[in-house]
């Protein structure tokens, strides 16, 4: 567990006792009030916290995949970047085929494993994106070539097209990719792992 219990006479002097040991500024605290004790006639009033911070976050990631990586017995450095509350992970592994896996499929278990993980230990919502040896890039290249093929199509015969399962950082790069094209326009559909992109003709759509 990474978080931490600190007792002060207020509130507002046990989050500066937090955040003068964690090193951080009161406003990057996350915190939630434990326990209060009123005292004998306002004597001997205490506040106590549970709390973290954005640091405690990434340490948690960082640390998981590494001991998953021990507990795997592969090879694999990780570096992280807080994207304002958004975490994107690199892997750098000789063992890229195994974590990438046939399309990509290995690679998104493991995304939502991860994902899963911190979220459950911070008791909220953490978004983040792992890549293995520049494999996502890749992959946003690959995938953006093909949806700008298909929308030619689409916008040529007017016919919409819907295009296979992806999870939702693809779809998202194929919506950029194809945000400028005239009278195309892109929808997700579906749940799940089912959710997919649809490429729509949308004649005199304004461009974004």
């Amino acid at each position: 567990m990474v978080f931490e219990r600190f007792t002060g006479k207020t509130l507002e002097d046990a989050l500066a006792q937090a955040a003068q040991a964690k090193g951080v500024e009161k406003e990057e605290l996350h915190y939630t009030v434990t326990e209060e004790k009123n005292g004998f006639l306002g004597i001997g009033k205490t506040v106590e916290i549970e709390v973290y911070c954005n640091k405690d976050i990434e340490t948690f990631i960082v640390e998981y995949i590494q001991t998953y990586f021990d507990n795997a017995k592969l090879d694999g450095t990780v570096e992280l970047e807080n994207d304002k509350g958004f975490y994107r992970i690199t892997v750098n592994t000789s063992n890229n085929a195994i974590l990438i896996g046939k399309g990509g499929k290995s690679l998104q278990s493991f995304n939502r494993l991860v994902k899963a993980a911190v979220s459950a230990e911070f008791k909220k919502r953490i978004g983040l994106l792992i890549d293995v040896n520049g494999y996502k890039e890749d992959r946003y290249e690959k995938i953006c070539k093909m949806a700008v093929r298909v929308a030619k199509d689409v916008r040529r015969t007017k016919v919409d097209a819907t295009l296979d399962p992806m999870p939702a950082d693809e779809r998202k790069a194929i919506h950029n990719a194809l945000a400028k094209m005239a009278d195309i326009s892109t929808k997700s559909e579906g749940e799940g792992e089912g959710r997919r992109l649809r490429i729509l003709y949308t004649p005199g759509k304004e461009i974004e």
